[in-house]
C-alpha cells in the first residue's frame, strides 16, 4: 500500500458535465416537453390576438368555435407537456443526486482515509445538501433552454407585428441577464462559505454526540456547547448573507421583468395609437407582455442555481478528488502465517519487534495507554505503512504490499471502543449474515445472559450505539463480532475492561478455546487474559522488555506484578 502517484483532480466543472452526460435522454425528452409547455404559453396570447382581430372584422360564429377549440388544444398541450415534462427531469434529478451521494458515501467509508481536511460531519453535508443541489443542474438546463424558446417566441411574434416589439424583448432580455450574472457570481461565492460553515457545524455535532458521555463525565459539556453555539451561529450569519443575496437578485429580477413588460405594453399602445399595429396585435403585445414576465422570471433565476450547483459540485470535488492515504498492493497472505512486526517506530513505539507464530494466543502487556493505541492503530492499518518505520508482515507479506480488503480478511483488529449500530444483536455480531460462528461467539463472549433476557433472543433490537445496553453488554457484543469473523489473526485491545472479575475468567478461558489453532494477539493488563495467553510480551517505553508466562513474570518481576496485579 504504497502512496500513489499523483492523480488528476477532479474539478466541479468536470462533475457537472458527468451528471449531465449520463442524463442527456433524460433532459432531451424533458427539454423538448418543456420547450412544448412554453411554446404552448406563448400561443396562447397570440391566439387570443388572432382571435379578437378575426372576430371584429369578420363576425363568423364557425370561426369563432374554430377559435375556442385551438384554445383548447393549446391548454391540452401546456398542462400535459408540463406534468410529464416535470417528471421526467425529477426523476432523472433525484437518481443522479441518489449516485453522487452513494459515491461519496463510499468515499468517505473507504477503509482507507483520503487525503483530505474534511470531517466525518462535513462529509455527510456534502453527500446530503451538496449532492443534491448539484443534480439540480438537470433541470435547471432543460428550462433554462425551454424559457428562452419562450422568449425567443414571443420576441418573433411581436417582430412581425412590429420590428420595434421584437428588438425590445431580445435588447431588454440579454441587458436582463448581463445585470444578473453579476449578481449570480456573488451568491455563488456566498453560497460556498455558507455550505462550508454548515458542514463545519455539522462535524461539530458529530463530534459532540460521539463524546457525549465523556463529556458529562467530566463537565465538558457546557464548554463543548459554547464551542458549537459558535460555530452554528457562524453558519446563521453567513446563511442570512445568503439569504440578503438572493433577495436582492430576486427582487431585482422581478423589477427588470417589470419594466421590461411595461416598456412592451407601453410601445405597444403607441403603436397602436399611431395605426402601425391593429387591435388584434395590440391584445397580442399586451398578453405577451404579461406572459413573458414568467420565463424571462424562470430564465433569470437559471443563472443563480447553475452557480449553486457549481459551488455544490465543488465541494464534492474536495472528497471524490481527494486520494487514498494508501493505495492497495498485489500481495495475497498465505494461509495460517505468522504475524510479524519488525523494528517498527511511531508515535510512542520504539523498534518495537516481536513475531507471533501462526496459530499461537499471545498477550501484550502495555505500561503505557498510548503505546497500546498505537500498536493497535499499525496493526489496523489506520497508519498507512509509509508513515511509521519498520515492517509489519502477516502470512509472510508485507502490509505495504497488500490491499486493505486483504488486510483485513486476514487481520482484524477490534478495538476497545468498537461501535455498535441500530439494529438487532443478531445483525451486529454478523452484519454480512455469512458467519457460521453466531453461537459460539455468543457463547465465548458470554453474552448469552443478554440474549437469554430478551425474548426475542439474537433479534433483539438495539438502538444507535448501544444505548439500550451497558457498557459491558457493548463490550461483549462487540467482541462476538469480532469473534464471530473467525479471521487468520485476531487482534483484542483490551476486550473486558468494562466488565466483572468473574465473567472475565470465563470470557478468558473461552476465548482462548475457541481461537485454539488461530492466531489471536490481546493488548490488554487483565490478569485473567494475560493468564490465558501461551505467552505474555511486556512492552514498555516502545519495546518489549519482558517475555514468558503470565505466573512466571509475577513470580520474577515486580513491575510486571506492581503493574498487573489486582
Amino acid at each position: 500500500m504504497t502512496t500513489p502517484d499523483t492523480q488528476r483532480p477532479r474539478p466541479g466543472s468536470d462533475i457537472l458535465r458527468t451528471a449531465l452526460r449520463r442524463n442527456i435522454g433524460a433532459m432531451a425528452g424533458g427539454t423538448v416537453l418543456m420547450g412544448l409547455y412554453q411554446a404552448g404559453e406563448t400561443a396562447f396570447p397570440i391566439a387570443l390576438g388572432l382571435i379578437v382581430e378575426h372576430t371584429m372584422r369578420d363576425r363568423n360564429l364557425g370561426a369563432l368555435g374554430l377559435s375556442i377549440a385551438a384554445l383548447a388544444v393549446i391548454i391540452t398541450t401546456v398542462s400535459l407537456s408540463w406534468r410529464f415534462g416535470m417528471r421526467i427531469l425529477q426523476k432523472a434529478n433525484t437518481t443522479e443526486a441518489h449516485r453522487w451521494r452513494v459515491k461519496v458515501a463510499g468515499c468517505g467509508l473507504q477503509p482507507v482515509a483520503r487525503d483530505m481536511d474534511l470531517k466525518s460531519g462535513e462529509v455527510l453535508t456534502i453527500a446530503t445538501e451538496d449532492a443534491d443541489q448539484t443534480a439540480d443542474i438537470i433541470e435547471v438546463v432543460p428550462l433554462l433552454i425551454s424559457s428562452l424558446v419562450a422568449v425567443l417566441v414571443a420576441a418573433v411574434a411581436l417582430g412581425l407585428a412590429d420590428v420595434r416589439l421584437g428588438l425590445l424583448v431580445i435588447v431588454g432580455t440579454v441587458a436582463i441577464l448581463s445585470v444578473l450574472s453579476v449578481l449570480s457570481k456573488r451568491i455563488g461565492s456566498s453560497t460556498r462559505e455558507q455550505q462550508a460553515r454548515v458542514a463545519r457545524a455539522g462535524a461539530k455535532v458529530a463530534d459532540l454526540i460521539t463524546g457525549l458521555r465523556p463529556l458529562h463525565g467530566f463537565g465538558g459539556n457546557h464548554a463543548a456547547f459554547r464551542s458549537y453555539r459558535k460555530v452554528s451561529t457562524e453558519a446563521k450569519h453567513q446563511a442570512i448573507t445568503v439569504a440578503k443575496v438572493n433577495g436582492v437578485y430576486a427582487g431585482t429580477a422581478l423589477a427588470l421583468n417589470a419594466v421590461l413588460a411595461a416598456a412592451v405594453t407601453l410601445t405597444a399602445g403607441s403603436l397602436a395609437w399611431s395605426g402601425r399595429i391593429n387591435i388584434g396585435e395590440l391584445v397580442m403585445a399586451v398578453g405577451l407582455a404579461q406572459f413573458i414576465m414568467e420565463p424571462l422570471k424562470l430564465f433569470s433565476e437559471m443563472p443563480k442555481y447553475v452557480m449553486m450547483a457549481r459551488a455544490s459540485a465543488e465541494r464534492m470535488a474536495l472528497v471524490l478528488a481527494a486520494p487514498p492515504v494508501t493505495a492497495p498492493g498485489p500481495g495475497h497472505p498465505a494461509a495460517g502465517g505468522d504475524l510479524d512486526v519488525d523494528c517498527v517506530r511511531y508515535g510512542s513505539l520504539r523498534r518495537l519487534k516481536f513475531t507471533v507464530a501462526a496459530g499461537e494466543f499471545v498477550a501484550i502487556a502495555p505500561y503505557q495507554p498510548r503505546a497500546a493505541a498505537d500498536l493497535a492503530s499499525v496493526l489496523a492499518v489506520n497508519v498507512p505503512p509509509g508513515a511509521y518505520e519498520g515492517v509489519v508482515r502477516v502470512g509472510g507479506e508485507e502490509l505495504a504490499d497488500l490491499s486493505i480488503e486483504e488486510v483485513r480478511g486476514y487481520l482484524l483488529v477490534n478495538p476497545y471502543d468498537g461501535e455498535i449500530f441500530a439494529g438487532t444483536l443478531r445483525t451486529n455480531i454478523d452484519p454480512s449474515g455469512t458467519s457460521g460462528m453466531v453461537p459460539e461467539a455468543v457463547e465465548a463472549s458470554m453474552l448469552t445472559d443478554v440474549v437469554a433476557l430478551h425474548r426475542e433472543g439474537l433479534d433483539y433490537g438495539v438502538r444507535d450505539r448501544g444505548a439500550n445496553l451497558s457498557g459491558g453488554q457493548r463490550q461483549r457484543l462487540s467482541l462476538a463480532r469480532a469473534l464471530a469473523a473467525d479471521t487468520d489473526v485476531l487482534v483484542l485491545h483490551d476486550p473486558t475492561t468494562a466488565v466483572d472479575a468473574v465473567t472475565e475468567q470465563l470470557i478468558a478461558r473461552n476465548v482462548a478455546k475457541l481461537r485454539r489453532g488461530r492466531t489471536t494477539v490481546v493488548i490488554t493488563s487483565s490478569p485473567a487474559l494475560l493468564d490465558a495467553a501461551d505467552r505474555v510480551l511486556v512492552l514498555d517505553d516502545g519495546v518489549i522488555t519482558a517475555e514468558d508466562t503470565h505466573r512466571r513474570l509475577l513470580a520474577t518481576d515486580e513491575g510486571y506484578c506492581a503493574a498487573v496485579a489486582r
